[in-house]
């Protein structure tokens, strides 16, 4: 088409301005010329525009080896190419953000409906023991002990559920005051203390650590687990000690026991959802497994961290760290 719009102008300049046909033969080269420059140019700049179309494409059709970057060539090419290599980085987090949720979801009903079946099975396996008329007095009484257990393990379940619910609920705001550490650490003791005696704990409490801005009910619900978890593993007349301190703009609270620690494990799995070490988190401590879990999504929520380590002389030591309020 441009050689012919060419062609056609060379024929008008001769013929409406009576040129010699010299000009006529030299102006058709050069129009060639004309042309064949302009399919170069109309190539280098479409080129890095299907180059874009075609990567679009790709992915839009589920290719996630595909990057849409800058090729330096054409700037409106290059914009286009950021702006969607932007939009292109985005999907795929937030894919990969619910292909993890996903995950996780499917897992904890697994992992719900599997905690459930152990109390239920102990329940109708019992109480269809309870149905024999010819049962001794004392099996009868053994078999409701365990009905009763377990009925109450699944309570002790529900609530640990719906208290994780409740936490993990990015809708539901916390009230935030002041908050002493030490004294959380003594109220949470006192509340304890039943607990701790009956399993021959000695408690203490050692050091200061600067205020922080948090919910009282919720930290000392962190608290609470972690000691009443520590007791557990103890043996009678074991060490339950709380240690407070600053450090880096940070309040540190080390909840440290001498038990059996929680062996070869990896620290961090000690805060999955129904996780249990084989040393140091069986059925038979009457946890439910998501102690540690709460934890984690409570000090999490107040933007601190949590780590858990084996010490060196035996025991486990729980370490919490929550940002500390700023002295004016």
């Amino acid at each position: 088409m441009t050689l012919l719009a060419c062609t056609i102008v060379v024929l008008v300049c001769v013929i409406a301005f009576d040129a010699p046909a010299k000009a006529f033969v030299l102006l058709l080269p050069a129009a060639c010329i004309t042309f064949v420059i302009s399919l170069l140019i109309g190539h280098f700049l479409s080129e890095p525009l299907r180059i874009l179309c075609a990567e679009v494409k790709a992915f839009c059709s589920g290719s996630t080896n595909v990057r849409i970057v800058p090729d330096g060539r054409l700037h409106e090419a290059d914009c286009l190419a950021e702006n969607f290599g932007e939009l292109a980085g985005k999907a795929l987090v937030q894919q990969s953000d619910l292909a993890i949720r996903e995950r996780r979801q499917a897992e904890f009903i697994s992992d719900v409906a599997h905690e459930l079946r152990t109390p239920l099975t102990a329940i109708h396996g019992n109480a269809e023991m309870l149905l024999d008329p010819d049962l001794p007095p004392e099996l009868h009484d053994k078999f409701c002990k365990i009905i009763i257990d377990e009925s109450e393990r699944l309570g002790r379940l529900s609530n640990d559920l719906l208290t994780l619910q409740r936490i993990e609920d990015d809708s539901v705001r916390y009230e935030l005051q002041r908050v002493d550490l030490k004294m959380l650490s003594r109220e949470v003791f006192d509340a304890l203390d039943p607990i701790l005696r009956d399993r021959g704990a000695i408690t203490e409490i050692i050091g200061e650590a600067p205020d922080v801005l948090g919910n009282p009910d919720r930290l000392k619900q962190v608290l609470s687990n972690l000691v009443e978890n520590a007791s557990r593993f103890i043996e009678p007349g074991g060490h339950i000690t709380i240690e407070l301190f600053g450090l880096r703009g940070n309040s540190v609270i080390a909840v440290k026991d001498d038990g059996a620690g929680f062996g070869d494990v990896d620290p961090k799995r000690l805060f999955d959802r129904f996780y249990r070490a084989d040393t140091s988190r069986g059925r038979g401590t009457g946890g439910t497994g998501l102690g540690l879990a709460i934890v984690k999504s409570v000090v999490e929520a107040h933007d601190g961290t949590v780590e858990a380590l084996n010490l060196p002389d035996g025991g486990a030591c729980f370490i919490v760290a929550i940002p500390s309020i700023a002295v004016s």
